[in-house]
């Protein structure tokens, strides 16, 4: 070998370790957004029993949530699942076993108890209700239970209201803590999903046991926008709920990549229309949401 071809191939064997080398660096420097979504989530996916799995027993939810990778669920009252204050103890006992022995997690029960009705009697009435509703969720192994404001009562100042709910979530945050039950609201209402409402609220409850239940409500982009309400109340979301991920209008990537960056360790729920073919619309639902964070 000549030495004019000694030094060619030399020359181009640096050129191109410099161009692997050059490639790495640019890499490096874009690798804080990428390396950020495709980082292993802390998240996980479950599903509300809203709607797509209203008819379904507990047998029929758990080896479809199985069979789709879901990892939890909310069981939402008044469904074909039945799981209700009216359980006996040995049904408690044995919805609790069933969930154990899945790989489903019972993560909670989904309640419509609201707090907002300006009559004191019902409102007494319903706040023993939810007591009886945070026992059977100790029961059968929830960890929590989801409740929700709905409404501003014409007749009553808004201000009044929000303490009312306020108030009623502090003594229902402290007995499920003494039951081991979170409390979780749920950002819901006409004019109460308004998040710097729900901030209110969460301030007069003032308490570690109760959270926010992040609904994706198109209202989290009124006012100020997405990125204000969020960071209102980021640090006391402790549930997500999840409506349909094609929906263009609604910011679902920007709401994972907020919730990674709180370090969010806890459950996102489907909440999505019934299906003929749900397992399948499932799968497609848990491929785009791990899409979202970039894990696809």
């Amino acid at each position: 070998m000549n030495t004019n071809r000694r030094h060619f191939i030399k020359t181009a064997g640096l050129g191109f370790t410099a161009a692997i080398l050059a490639r790495n660096d640019l890499d490096a420097a874009a690798a804080p957004a990428r390396t950020f979504l495709n980082k292993t989530s802390q998240m996980h996916l479950g599903l509300v029993t809203y709607q797509l799995a209203a008819e379904w027993d507990v047998n029929t939810i758990i080896r479809n949530c199985e069979e789709a990778k879901f990892e939890g669920v909310e069981l939402r009252t008044s469904h074909a699942h039945k799981v209700e204050v009216s359980l006996s103890q040995e049904q408690r006992a044995e919805i609790k076993k069933k969930f154990q022995n899945s790989k489903v997690q019972l993560y909670g029960l989904g309640s419509a108890f609201d707090y907002h009705t300006p009559d004191q009697a019902k409102l007494r009435k319903d706040i023993q209700a939810t007591k009886d509703y945070i026992l059977l969720a100790k029961d059968v192994g929830a960890s929590g239970v989801k409740v929700r404001p709905n409404a501003f009562p014409k007749e009553v100042a808004k201000e009044k209201t929000i303490e009312q709910i306020g108030l009623s979530l502090k003594e229902l945050a402290q007995f499920g803590q003494e039951n081991g039950i979170q409390i979780r609201l749920e950002v819901h209402g006409s004019e109460t999903s308004l998040v710097p409402n729900i901030k209110k609220i969460l301030d007069v409850a003032d308490h570690k046991n109760v959270g926010a239940c992040w609904n994706s409500n198109d209202s989290d982009l009124a006012g100020e926008g997405f990125d204000y309400n969020f960071n209102l109340i980021k640090d006391r979301i402790v549930e997500v709920h999840m409506v349909e991920l094609f929906k263009e209008n609604y910011p679902f990537r920007k709401l994972l990549t907020g919730l990674q960056a709180i370090n969010f360790d806890g459950f996102c729920l489907a909440e999505i229309p019934a299906s003929n073919d749900p397992v399948r619309l499932m799968k497609y639902y848990r491929a785009l949401w791990l899409a979202y964070q970039g894990a696809l």
